[in-house]
């Protein structure tokens, strides 16, 4: 068959247009098994089709570049790239970074793309993310739904985008602002990003309908992102977006090569895009992008519980929430910014105003912000409802309890939802170090207890440990997980314990700090070898802006348990008793009167004072031994709870120390970081820190965890 004139489009029947013989709309439908080919209306569709995410695999690659030559062939006018499901591409295939890339790789399609005589259009919806944005990028146009995620997140990987990235975008919206899309894997929708250019239209409606409009009603010529010059803007416009990302990125080696490559993307085209490529395929195999690579993939098996089918979970329409004060409010931020009704229980009415003005003050902030819109602040606060009596929870499916750290305050809380509540409801308790087996003892039905731990800011902080109590049914263990999911949180499970995972390990953690403070290093010197590891700050201020006292009430509770053959440091509860409790009351083991930190000499009083008590005669700790010694500590609590059977796998501890404790994600993780270390150095830290910590320490079985951490099945 004779090609038809350039641009010009049939009817949808098939009839004869202006001369030209059309082919009949949905022809020729053709598969690889990844990329399903048809024809419509001599605009060819590729629909990528890649459950669940579509993710650029070879096998969609070979689609794709297959699908354009089969466009030529067939002589078509326009091809539309679409992806089937929920979303357009969600990025690469990360499994494929670990070996040398087959071809074609994604530079290869754009090319065949972009030297296509036919224009191509990006049809985007749900996400198109890393290799799924820079695809649409190579196309000549973009249409998508206005809700449609669009970023680039191989900076958060250890990467830089390795397909044009850094030089196709900075063509079409400028440097500054690829600068900080890039560096801080920033998603915008894409309602947000046409004004500048990222998209080229808005789909109300059909969005291939739209796509397909789209080409046939306006005539659409070739017009490659690469050929295009940024838009103009200040020198100090660019740097000063580079000195941000820059501070952020704690000087991280991916984060300086974006900013670099972005810079230069005035330079020749094919130039940069070989730069970036190499510079991609560089640190796509080195050791930070490797260690989150790994993070990456334990973040997904650390919510799957293989006992468990997630779908028999209890399903959960409203949730309650019992206690107004911060964390409860942070909760039901939480809850109603995924789109579900709350229930907020005070004990009166004047405590109950405060807790929902306090809710309404933050939900105006972030709309001052643009965080939100003004239909999503009204529906928030129309879906909170104030009661100060259990009876007002009854139309409530899960319940969560933040009430006061204390066993009998919540088992009375847990005993009156036993008997409001619908004998399927669940009854969620948010402790963060008690007994839950302990709390639910009483209850006819324990069944249908569950721990949610939720860190504070509880809508800001991803991580939600899922607590499955000795009597906890599956299908409510399921429910926990899919409020996690609903919620964005990154879910760990884990049993009952003293501060379960994270806890349990960050107390082992500062209790090595503060015998580090009381064998001879300050403060201020621990502290600055925990940011130097990559920490966002060290123990001593973290405990300084939660307030010493919550861990000072902790000891006192465990006081009578307390095992005197661990070495104990008074060095903390001598600052509480000086009323030094932290930032809230100006000074702890800093002092705070200019607002921000200072060493102060009355801790070194009471530090020296109580090392003459203990008869500790005081010695230099170098960074590097502060750090290894606190590493130590880390390692080998997770090595026993693991051991104890708390965390499932030893990869969870990962994930949860990353997403709740701030450690620093381009080392995969404590137990990640461990493993790479060599073996006789670690056992000489762990044996110093045996010495340090008392006779009645416990070595957890390190070499043991790490070899399962190595294992086939855990990579």
């Amino acid at each position: 068959m004779r090609c038809g004139q350039p641009g010009a489009f049939g009817s949808r029947a098939g009839a004869k247009s202006q001369g030209v013989l059309t082919v009949k709309t949905e022809t020729a439908v053709r598969s690889n098994g990844s990329v399903i080919y048809r024809m419509d209306d001599r605009i060819a569709v590729l629909e990528i089709s890649n459950p669940p995410v579509n993710a650029s695999s070879l096998a969609v690659r070979m689609g794709l570049v297959d699908g354009l030559a089969r466009a030529g062939a067939d002589c078509a006018a326009g091809v539309v790239l679409i992806g089937a499901g929920k979303c357009f591409v969600a990025g690469s295939d990360l499994r494929e970074f670990e070996l040398p890339l087959s071809k074609p790789e994604l530079p290869d399609v754009i090319a065949a793309i972009e030297a296509a005589e036919f224009p191509v259009v990006a049809a985007l919806h749900g996400v198109a993310l890393g290799g799924g944005l820079e695809l649409a990028l190579g196309c000549d146009y973009r249409i998508a739904k206005p809700d449609a995620q669009l970023g680039l997140p191989e900076a958060s990987l250890g990467m830089v985008p390795g397909a044009g990235g850094t030089q196709r975008l900075p063509r079409l919206i400028g440097k500054s602002r690829s600068i900080g899309m890039i560096c801080q894997a920033t998603r915008i929708p894409a309602a947000e990003a046409l004004p500048f250019g990222l998209v080229d239209a808005l789909a109300e409606g059909d969005l291939l309908d739209a796509a397909l409009t789209f080409l046939r009603d306006t005539p659409r010529t070739k017009r490659r992102a690469r050929d295009l010059t940024p838009p103009p803007e200040p020198t100090e416009t660019v740097q000063a977006a580079a000195d941000q990302v820059l501070r952020r990125g704690r000087g991280r080696p991916n984060v300086a090569e974006a900013i670099r490559l972005v810079q230069g993307a005035d330079g020749d085209a094919s130039a940069m895009l070989a730069d970036e490529r190499a510079v991609f395929q560089t640190l796509r195999v080195g050791p930070e992008a490797t260690a989150l690579r790994a993070l990456f993939f334990a973040e997904r098996r650390a919510a799957m519980v293989d006992s468990i089918d997630l779908k028999s979970a209890r399903p959960v329409r409203r949730v309650g929430v019992i206690g107004g004060g911060t964390m409860g409010q942070g909760i039901a931020r939480a809850v109603l910014a995924a789109g579900l009704p709350v229930t907020l229980l005070e004990r009166d009415a004047d405590a109950l105003k405060r807790a929902v003005d306090a809710i309404g003050t933050h939900l105006q902030g972030q709309l001052a912000k643009g965080r939100i819109d003004a239909g999503q602040a009204d529906a928030r606060r129309a879906a909170l409802t104030g009661v100060f009596d259990t009876a007002g929870l009854a139309d409530c499916d899960l319940v969560i309890e933040a009430v006061f750290e204390d066993m009998g305050v919540k088992r009375e809380v847990l005993a009156g939802l036993e008997r409001t509540l619908p004998a399927e409801a669940v009854i969620a308790s948010n402790t963060s170090y008690l007994d839950i087996d302990e709390m639910s003892a009483a209850l006819d039905h324990p069944d249908r207890v569950i721990g949610l731990h939720f860190f504070s800011p509880a809508d800001v902080m991803p991580l939600l440990e899922v607590v499955r109590a000795r009597s906890t049914a599956p299908d409510v263990l399921a429910a926990g997980l899919a409020l996690a999911r609903r919620l964005s949180k990154q879910p760990v499970v884990a049993k009952v314990s003293e501060g379960f995972i994270g806890n349990r390990i960050y107390a082992a953690y500062r209790r090595r700090a503060e015998l580090l403070a009381l064998d001879g290093a300050t403060p201020q010197a621990v502290d600055a070898a925990v940011t130097g590891f990559g920490f966002a700050m060290g123990p001593f201020a973290v405990a300084d802006m939660s307030g010493l006292d919550i861990a000072w009430a902790m000891r006192k509770r465990q006081a009578a348990t307390r095992d005197p053959g661990l070495r104990y440091v008074t060095i903390p509860d001598r600052l509480c008793e000086a009323g030094r409790l932290g930032r809230k009351t100006g000074a702890g083991w800093y002092d705070y009167a200019t607002g921000k930190p200072q060493p102060d000499p009355a801790v070194a009083e009471i530090i020296e004072t109580e090392r003459r008590a203990a008869g500790v005669t005081s010695r230099d700790f170098p960074g590097e031994e502060i750090q290894r010694q606190l590493m130590a500590a880390i390692v080998n609590e997770a090595a026993c709870l693991i051991d104890e059977g708390v965390a499932q796998r030893p990869s969870d501890v990962d994930v949860t120390m990353c997403n709740g404790y701030g450690f620093p994600r381009w080392t995969g993780g404590p137990l990640y970081w461990a493993a790479r270390q060599d073996r006789g150095r670690l056992r000489a830290d762990l044996t110093q820190l045996a010495q340090a910590s008392g006779p009645a320490h416990r070595a957890g079985p390190v070499g043991a965890v790490l070899g399962r951490l190595m294992s086939a099945t855990e990579e």
